[in-house]
């Protein structure tokens, strides 16, 4: 506990400035940090992030992950939007396969392009969130991490049935409702001192579809741990894990808010 509550408070004197800043700084660490989820996702697949496999991930990601403002200077300089750069990054992979001899497989490669898109699609919205104002970018986060907490302690205190024990034998429905609870008053309660939208109906709706979401990321890396078999998706954060253990719930939330056009 001592090492989660060190790591939590370095990490979050890290991130937390950066979001306030916003602008450049906050993009070059999403960035940083989208990579190394791409390094966290091919390690439990046994693919090296130094391999022509890895390194036409991480450009494909990239790319996935520019702004349009850049995404338009790219096309103009290049001729080829993103999309295209990633569906020839696509192509390339498919050729690896014949290259080595099937040493990189179909599988792989359909592993690494999903992997392209979870990661990019998913941190390409935390940029674009936090692009549209402050206030989105606090409201996500103040969802995830109060779902987080508040299935937590309701499910260590009244937790009894199990939500989904062949995925994550320790949570349970009492939590999954705990959290969806702690989001929305959470979420009320910002909404007083820094508006997101001008109805609360329309904000406690989204709330309880974005914490719902956010559980449902959290149970979709549980699933994918246990059946590569690994405990946490890396150790770059002590005491909690790697990047896509901390982010899971964002990269399902933060598409669907923008989905439901609840940003800008």
């Amino acid at each position: 506990m001592k090492t989660r509550i060190i790591t939590a408070v370095v990490a979050g004197l890290l991130f937390v400035p950066l979001v306030l800043i916003g602008g450049l700084p906050f993009t070059l660490l999403v960035f940083a940090m989208a990579a190394v989820g791409m390094y966290e996702l091919l390690r439990m697949k046994h693919i090296p992030i130094v391999s022509v496999p890895g390194v036409l991930a991480i450009l494909a990601l990239f790319s996935f992950m520019l702004k349009p403002q850049w995404a338009d200077a790219v096309t103009s300089f290049t001729g080829f939007t993103k999309i295209e750069v990633v569906y020839a990054i696509v192509l390339l992979l498919l050729i690896y396969t014949v290259v080595v001899k099937n040493r990189f497989t179909f599988e792989h490669a359909a592993f690494t392009v999903l992997a392209m898109l979870y990661l990019g699609i998913g941190f390409y919205y935390l940029i674009i969130t936090r692009d549209a104002g402050i206030e989105y970018i606090i409201y996500a986060l103040i969802v995830v991490w109060l779902t987080d907490t508040g299935a937590y302690f309701t499910g260590r205190s009244f937790g009894k049935r199990k939500l989904w024990p062949e995925i994550s034998p320790n949570k349970t429905v009492e939590g999954f409702i705990g959290g969806i609870i702690a989001a929305v008053a959470a979420a009320c309660l910002f909404q007083v001192f820094m508006p997101v939208t001008d109805s609360y109906l329309i904000l406690i709706v989204v709330t309880i579809i974005a914490s719902v979401t956010g559980q449902i990321g959290d149970l979709v890396e549980s699933a994918l741990k246990r059946y590569y078999g690994v405990k946490d998706s890396g150790k770059i954060l002590p005491g909690h894990g790697g990047i896509l253990d901390r982010f899971d719930s964002l990269l399902f939330v933060l598409p669907l808010l923008n989905l439901l056009h609840f940003v800008g």
